[in-house]
């Protein structure tokens, strides 16, 4: 027994129009001659409102027919002012949309068939508005102001040009009943992936998450905030410093940029770590370990290790400089830990070094040792005469006694990584001076970020240099990962007064084109740091940019793999947008055929020459719920998410308002200048009207460089002195 099967069909006439019409004109003759129509005035006025009753259901239908058309041409607009974004303790806003279904794969094929073009596509007359604005847009004055009325973006135009998003506004106007879409914070530890080509929204909903970040509580505490942002964005430098200081933690708000050194916070990338090996770790980490380069490798962590586990036996915190002065010359210290040791061990060493370093020439040093000082040599030829267990001076023992030109070959690709880490004023910042007191710029680490639940923009100026900005942003995703596992097992407050076991806070990590920054580092964080807290938002183009950074193409699987939570924009690589359409299950759509025929009677003396029947029949078909070239299809600002285990939304974010009161200190202001001339704009796909206000009166815009992060240095209304 077949059933029949309702098929939806939005896309058609509005004939519920020509029944509103008829109750119209019957309400009004029930009112204005009711004995036209053989009835009393009372009974006119009932029948009249009957009309108007079943006139306006008539009109609701077809109201829903119209609407829906015009979604396909044309979306309604949607903005919102950065203050008025939604915050939630329990979730996280990401814009206005709609679950998609298999009803909405069945609606979107029905787009693309040929009979409902015409209510897809734009009408003849704005085809011919933008044939006449384009062609007016060269023609002398009188007739060039006519373009400008044919653009003229309002309401008051009907043939006013469309947003300039391109993509098609069918994906997400196939459905007009839109609800908020939030994602559970519990989903967030999952880490979250967004992909998209560029200038397509990304750090829009960047702006979006970060705005939401900084200015949410939980349990009275707010979150701790972590920016990673190679290319140097001006309008997300902006943002963060209005939203800390809407939310009152300017007290909190460091800012490190490589290109900026003058006004940026400073920061040591090996100066805090749980274990000593960590340092060369870090470094080291760095280095190519393909191939041949693996043992130079090898060889490089071992003695950064050696020198690290001599300078904090020496009671000095370790920094680029300080290795790179060691590395070139380890003889120094050599020298000055041996002094160290035997001060403590044996302090009439000294006499007998003495007394071998004046027999010592050319002739009696032995090969191995040409070009080494005197003392060193004299040094080497003691411990071999004498029992000494100390494993730190054994270590610079065995790297003293190799040849100095051998030496110098196998760390030759160390010493170039520490060159660019040392280079100019970038030394400031990587290797601060913690005894400089006449500097105001602020000395963070991670620990002390995540104690202080601070906000902190990492400018990293890859445009510049990129190796130096991968270099740095390894190191400091490296000692994260060491922070993370210290809190994971110890807790936030490990070591102070008080502090209680266990205690962890969100660490929201937003890393935007996190593939120019992405190592072996990255790895255990996405994998290993939800325990900690750590939840990571990271933004790239393409799943190709994460293969070619890290080099394989299991380790990319497994970096993609770690995230729970998948936005993707638009992208232009079909593996890209397979990534979400291979992870969706198939859905059956229906299509209608109309088919009919004739058969001639074969009959000749019969009375019917020949027989004719029409039918309708439903087909099923089954189909993806999406494919890759509808994701190359959006819209900017508009994309497809997966989120609490596999549900697909289609969102679409808002356009950024105007704010008023949105000002930045003067220094902020000309850095975010510059990097707009240096850098180029960001993606204000929106258009001018979601530009916010740069400036604003001129006596609260002084700000020290104190006021980037020390604590108590904002005045009690939030702005800083």
């Amino acid at each position: 027994m077949s059933q029949s099967q309702n098929v939806e069909v939005l896309l058609r006439p509005a004939v519920e129009l020509y029944t509103v019409a008829v109750c119209a004109s019957a309400a009004f003759l029930c009112l204005a001659a009711p004995w036209s129509l053989a009835l009393k005035p009372s009974w006119g006025v009932y029948s009249a409102l009957a009309f108007v009753c079943f006139g306006a259901i008539r009109l609701k239908d077809a109201w829903v027919i119209l609407r829906y058309r015009r979604n396909l041409r044309r979306l309604p607009r949607y903005g919102m002012q950065s203050r008025k974004v939604p915050v939630s303790p329990q979730r996280l806003f990401v814009g206005r949309g709609f679950r998609w279904e298999a009803r909405h794969t069945q609606r979107l094929m029905q787009t693309y068939r040929p009979e409902f073009r015409q209510y897809v596509e734009p009408a003849y007359l704005y085809r011919l508005a933008r044939r006449m604005e384009e062609r007016l847009g060269f023609a002398p004055f009188p007739l060039s102001k006519l373009a400008n009325v044919l653009a003229w973006d309002s309401v008051l135009n009907p043939v006013r040009p469309l947003p300039p998003v391109g993509g098609l506004p069918r994906l997400h106007g196939i459905e007009p009943h839109e609800v908020d879409v939030t994602l559970p914070l519990a989903e967030r530890v999952g880490h979250t992936l967004v992909l998209g080509t560029t200038r397509v929204g990304k750090t829009r909903l960047a702006e979006l998450f970060i705005t939401q970040d900084i200015r949410r509580r939980v349990g009275g505490q707010h979150e701790v905030v972590i920016v990673f942002d190679p290319k140097g964005d001006a309008d997300l430098l902006k943002r963060m410093y209005v939203e800390a200081k809407r939310a009152g933690r300017l007290g909190e708000f460091y800012v490190f940029h490589l290109g900026w050194p003058d006004i940026s916070a400073r920061y040591n990338a090996v100066g805090r770590f749980g274990r000593i090996s960590e340092v060369a770790s870090r470094i080291a980490g760095q280095l190519s370990g393909e191939g041949n380069s693996a043992a130079f490798r090898e060889f490089a962590w071992r003695f950064v290790n050696i020198v690290a586990r001599a300078l904090v036996e020496l009671g000095q915190r370790p920094d680029y400089l300080l290795i790179q002065r060691h590395v070139i010359n380890i003889d120094n210290l050599f020298v000055e830990y041996a002094q160290h040791y035997f001060a403590r061990h044996e302090p009439k060493a000294w006499e007998v070094i003495v007394q071998l370093e004046a027999k010592l020439n050319d002739k009696n040093i032995p090969r191995n040792m040409t070009g080494r000082e005197k003392r060193v040599v004299a040094l080497e030829q003691y411990l071999s005469q004498i029992r000494v267990y100390d494993p730190v001076l054994d270590g610079l023992r065995s790297a003293v006694r190799y040849d100095r030109t051998y030496f110098d070959k196998i760390v030759a690709s160390l010493l170039p990584l520490l060159e660019k880490l040392t280079t100019g004023k970038i030394a400031q910042l990587l290797a601060p001076n913690y005894s400089d007191l006449a500097d105001p710029r602020p000395i963070f680490d991670w620990m002390q970020i995540i104690r202080k639940r601070a906000v902190v923009y990492v400018g990293l100026d890859a445009l510049s240099d990129a190796e130096v900005a991968a270099a740095v942003g390894n190191s400091m995703f490296a000692d994260l990962v060491s922070v993370a596992g210290h809190i994971y097992k110890f807790g936030i407050d490990d070591g102070l007064p008080g502090g209680a076991t266990g205690v962890k806070v969100p660490i929201n990590v937003h890393a935007d084109e996190f593939n120019e920054l992405m190592g072996d580092e990255f790895i255990p964080m996405v994998n290993k740091g939800g325990g900690a807290g750590v939840q990571v938002t990271a933004y790239t183009q393409t799943l190709s940019d994460i293969e070619a950074k890290i080099g394989n193409r299991a380790k990319a699987g497994q970096v993609v793999g770690n995230f729970n939570n998948l936005f993707l924009l638009r992208v232009r690589e079909t593996a890209t947008a397979e990534l979400l359409t291979k992870q969706l299950p198939q859905v059956e759509v229906y299509t209608t055929a109309t088919m009919s025929g004739a058969t001639d009677s074969s009959d000749p003396q019969g009375h019917t020459a020949f027989t004719s029947n029409t039918q309708d029949r439903v087909t099923r078909t089954s189909v993806a719920m999406i494919e890759p070239a509808h994701v190359v299809a959006l819209p900017k600002g508009q994309c497809f998410a997966l989120i609490e285990g596999g549900q697909l939304w289609k969102v679409r974010m808002p356009l950024p308002a105007h704010d008023p009161d949105e000002v930045l200190p003067r220094d902020l202001r000309e850095m975010a200048d510059k990097m707009r001339r240096r850098y180029g704009e960001a993606d204000e796909w929106w258009g001018s009207e979601g530009r916010e206000q740069e400036t604003g009166d001129g006596e609260n815009l002084e700000m020290s460089v104190d006021g980037l992060g020390e604590v108590g240095a904002s005045e009690p209304n939030g702005e800083a002195s």
